[in-house]
């Protein structure tokens, strides 16, 4: 793909390996490719949409995994991404019920200024990779220089291993989220980064700080989407099987940026339409996430469906 020509989304943020430990079974540890804005890159290029993704990984054996994995899946690596000192590791402790619990060997310093195309017409980014500096001020700026063409995404994707204190993290993420168009969460964060404060409050006090839509994962409870233009509404989620939930938000992410670009919300120009956004259209992209990712915590891993699974 060519990035200067050709109009695509762009993820930005870390590429890693993810070291799965089944807590109960410790000697069955797999290491799989993985990071937050790489999956939602991943699922992206499974569902045949145009994406790229800006990382940051090393010239060893496990940069050279993570790159024919997420290649496999039609993501553009762009050249800028290679040059860390080591990959970076993530270990996810599994326990019995599959929920994820990470501990981290990181890696952030990417290029600064970290180069974002005019042709980026959606532009990604979120987790570590915008909390952990030298990384996070390159993403934060990237981010702004995006909105003169681009729409712009976040999913704070709370680590706590690596967030430091609540009340920093926070402060860090509300940056974010004042110069995003669209933002992701979970009721987990949430509840983290606002130590216990109402999901509804949250939503009310970030719809004022700029994005057009906040959309927040709960679980088994389903997800709710708000929008700046008034719109409320519920996905209830389908009675699925959860083998674990590596990779379960960062495809939701995906599919939310899927439907969007179905629905042509994409490019700056888009951002009245966004701002006017109909019931229908939230709908559309609520369900779509929850498709998306309801296949993914069907599975082991962090694995995507294809677009032709969904068909």
């Amino acid at each position: 793909m060519d990035l200067a020509t050709e109009p695509h989304i762009l993820a930005i943020g870390e590429a890693l390996i993810d070291i799965v430990t089944p807590a109960s079974h410790p000697e069955d540890a797999r290491e799989i490719p993985g990071g937050s804005p790489a999956n939602v890159a991943m699922t992206l290029g499974r569902l045949g949409r145009p994406v790229a993704l800006s990382t940051w990984y090393a010239d060893d054996a496990r940069g050279r995994v993570i790159e024919e994995h997420f290649t496999a899946s039609q993501v553009h690596i762009t050249e800028e991404s290679r040059g860390a000192h080591h990959t970076t590791t993530a270990n996810a402790l599994i326990d019995d019920t599959g929920a994820a619990t990470y501990t981290f060997d990181f890696d952030w310093n990417p290029i600064s200024p970290i180069s974002v195309a005019t042709k980026a017409l959606i532009v990604h980014a979120g987790s570590i990779s915008a909390a952990v500096e030298p990384g996070a001020t390159a993403v934060y700026e990237a981010m702004v220089a995006a909105r003169s063409h681009a729409l712009v995404t976040f999913d704070p994707n709370a680590r706590p291993a690596v967030m430091g204190t609540p009340e920093s993290a926070v402060a860090l993420v509300e940056k974010f989220v004042a110069v995003a168009d669209v933002v992701k969460v979970s009721d987990e964060d949430i509840h983290w980064l606002t130590q216990g404060e109402k999901v509804e409050s949250v939503i009310a006090r970030w719809l004022t700080l700029g994005p057009q839509l906040i959309i927040v994962t709960r679980g088994k409870k389903g997800s709710l989407a708000v929008s700046a233009s008034g719109v409320r509404y519920e996905a209830t989620p389908a009675p699925v099987n959860v083998v674990d939930t590596v990779g379960a938000g960062d495809s939701f992410m995906g599919g939310i940026l899927d439907a969007m670009w179905g629905l042509a919300l994409r490019g700056a120009s888009a951002r009245q339409a966004l701002a006017t956004l109909d019931e229908e259209s939230v709908k559309t992209i609520l369900e779509r996430a929850s498709r998306v990712s309801e296949v993914t915590v069907s599975r082991a891993g962090a694995n995507p469906p294809w677009a032709e699974e969904l068909a």
